[in-house]
């Protein structure tokens, strides 16, 4: 997911995962059974696989300029018009490999993370949070609790994430977590928004030995 626009960081403190599917050839067979896609905890955070009930909240961070910062230049999400093939994660609540995040002291909705595979040993990592929530280190929280579960329980080696050069929030939150700038890329724009002349950041972590 590079400057196709496959993916983007969204807000001060996000990326998205694309919304492509997976190849059948690079799918690890494992991870097609939502059963292993655990609950996970951390101090702040209840991360549960997404389900059709939140909807409705991943709708509303569509709606928020802020958000949609680095995915669309800041429009609200018609998804209507949209549709399947957007450039952008649009979960609907049905995707294994999404985790919705909620606050473990009030149950209010933060956002949402995935772990998307690219083949047996590679995933990208994504998340998108409400601006609310900005500026709190859930983002890096929950991007690190989703990683260790990567590496401890998935079995990938190398989990990636990409956003927009520009997109300096989202890059903190990588580093925080412990991933390297691995490259950057350029490539044409259907529909360049600001900041795309400086391409997009590919950022990485391996396996921990």
């Amino acid at each position: 997911m590079g400057d196709d626009r496959n993916s983007r960081g969204s807000g001060a403190a996000a990326c998205a995962c694309t919304s492509r599917a997976v190849p059948p050839s690079c799918r690890n067979a494992a991870l097609e059974d939502w059963s292993l896609m655990a609950v996970l905890l951390t101090k702040h955070l209840r991360l549960s696989p997404c389900c059709p009930a939140d909807r409705a909240d991943f709708i509303a961070l569509e709606q928020d300029p802020d958000v949609m910062r680095f995915l669309n230049g800041g429009h609200p999400v018609d998804r209507a018009k949209a549709g399947p093939d957007a450039s952008f994660l649009m979960p609907e609540g049905n995707e294994p490999h999404v985790w919705t995040a909620r606050r473990t002291d009030n149950g209010a909705f933060v956002g949402w993370f995935c772990l998307w595979p690219e083949s047996e040993t590679l995933a990208e990592l994504g998340y998108r949070l409400a601006r609310g929530e900005w500026g709190r280190g859930l983002a890096s929280e929950g991007a690190a609790a989703l990683v260790g579960w990567g590496f401890e329980c998935a079995g990938y080696d190398r989990i990636v994430a990409t956003t927009m050069a520009v997109n300096l929030g989202s890059r903190r939150v990588m580093e925080k977590i412990g991933m390297t700038y691995a490259r950057t890329e350029h490539g044409e724009w259907a529909d360049p928004i600001p900041g795309c002349e400086q391409g997009e950041v590919w950022y990485e972590v391996t396996r921990p030995t």
